[in-house]
């Protein structure tokens, strides 16, 4: 079969799908919105790992945590010293910082504390902290933070409840941006002095200590001798935190997965109809266009046609579809699925990540098959002679 455009039998074949307009139309429907569905699980998944991986890299190599009767308490910051001495560790610094319910708005805010002359342990941090001014009860807050105390008319302060139910006043300085808005967008940065008012924490105590290892390889090593030397305290390496955000991920996925499984076995009934056979009246056509001089080279010729003009519009109009459902109205209620519910913590946007292989996959996983659907019974009965087709 030559692979040189024939415009006669695309012609015809366009006025083949008008001919049978209503029943294309459905198919066309069909097949789009599949391939909507599909490419907004991917254009999900994509944003959202992009936004994990970046953030679980920002993350402590090590965090040692207090625990009691299996929950998370506070841990001594003398603690510090005596990690400080064990073999590999380069920095350890320990951390105060916790979740604030705001009631108005139902949701959580992280609060974070900082020192004027602490060594930070993340880049945000550190270029965050030579802009604050510790002489005075001041914050920087995320943008989602921002946003949402807006809403709520607090543009100049916020007023934090503390456990004895007294206020704190709290002005805001400025708002901070990171490279992920997973890692910033729900958060309120403050110095140590004033997180430790709102939490009421003393000044022996801290949420927690983050260790920094000079050699790479011996994370697990070191945690191992952090372990050994504190035995009632919790180990965290950086790289059970990702395996434990995947692992949730993966589970989020897997229950879209279900869902989209009953999506994709419609698709297919629809494409073992297709291919099972041609309806007595497309029999009919094969066998008159026979009749008529067409070699069974241009019936399958147009029949390709046909079949990629409906596959790749709807190809093309459904991935265009996910496209502006993902990135410009945030895949509503689809995100949720991975995210989880938008009440815990402000919402972020996903982040525009364009991958080729993703498009390339999708494209696979509906043209071909639709074609292959209609070109295999069509060479099936382009083969018989023209008479026994039309009788």
């Amino acid at each position: 079969m030559s692979s040189k455009i024939n415009f006669y039998l695309l012609e015809f074949a366009i006025n083949s799908i008008l001919r049978e307009r209503y029943k294309n139309l459905f198919i066309t429907i069909v097949l789009t919105l599949l391939t909507f569905l599909l490419s907004s699980m991917f254009f999900i998944t994509n944003s959202i790992k992009y936004e994990l991986n970046a953030t679980l890299d920002s993350l402590p190599q090590i965090i040692v945590q207090n625990s009691k009767a299996g929950r998370h308490y506070d841990i001594e910051s003398s603690k510090l010293d005596e990690i400080l001495t064990i073999s590999g560790v380069s920095e350890a610094v320990s951390r105060v910082w916790g979740y604030y319910y705001f009631a108005n708005a139902d949701v959580y805010f992280t609060l974070i504390g900082v020192d004027e002359f602490e060594e930070q342990y993340k880049e945000t941090l550190s270029n965050l902290t030579p802009k604050m001014d510790f002489t005075q009860d001041s914050m920087y807050v995320g943008k989602g933070v921002k946003e949402i105390l807006n809403s709520s008319y607090y543009k100049e302060y916020f007023n934090f409840i503390k456990p004895d139910g007294s206020v704190k006043k709290v002005n805001i300085a400025g708002v901070f941006d990171s490279n992920t808005e997973l890692e910033s967008n729900d958060v309120i940065v403050m110095s140590k002095e004033n997180l430790r008012e709102i939490f009421e924490l003393d000044e022996s105590s801290a949420t927690d200590i983050v260790v920094k290892v000079s050699n790479l390889n011996e994370i697990d090593t070191v945690a191992l001798k952090i372990k050994q030397k504190l035995p009632e305290t919790r180990v965290i390496t950086n790289e059970e935190l990702r395996v434990s955000y995947e692992n949730l991920f993966n589970y989020k996925g897997g229950v879209f997965l279900a869902l989209f499984i009953v999506s994709i076995f419609t698709f297919f009934i629809i494409i073992y109809d297709r291919a099972s056979g041609l309806s007595s009246e497309a029999k009919r056509e094969v066998g008159i266009l026979k009749a008529i001089g067409w070699r069974v080279e241009d019936v399958l010729k147009e029949k390709f046609y046909e079949s990629f003009i409906i596959s790749f519009f709807a190809y093309f109009l459904g991935v265009s579809m996910a496209f502006a459902f993902v990135y410009l109205l945030q895949a509503p209620l689809l995100r949720d699925v991975f995210i989880g519910y938008t009440d815990l913590k402000p919402s972020f946007e996903l982040p525009f990540v364009f991958d080729i292989q993703t498009l390339v996959l999708v494209f696979f996983l509906s043209v071909p098959i639709y074609i292959a659907a209609i070109i295999i019974p069509s060479w099936r009965v382009a083969t018989l002679d023209a008479d026994e087709v039309i009788r």
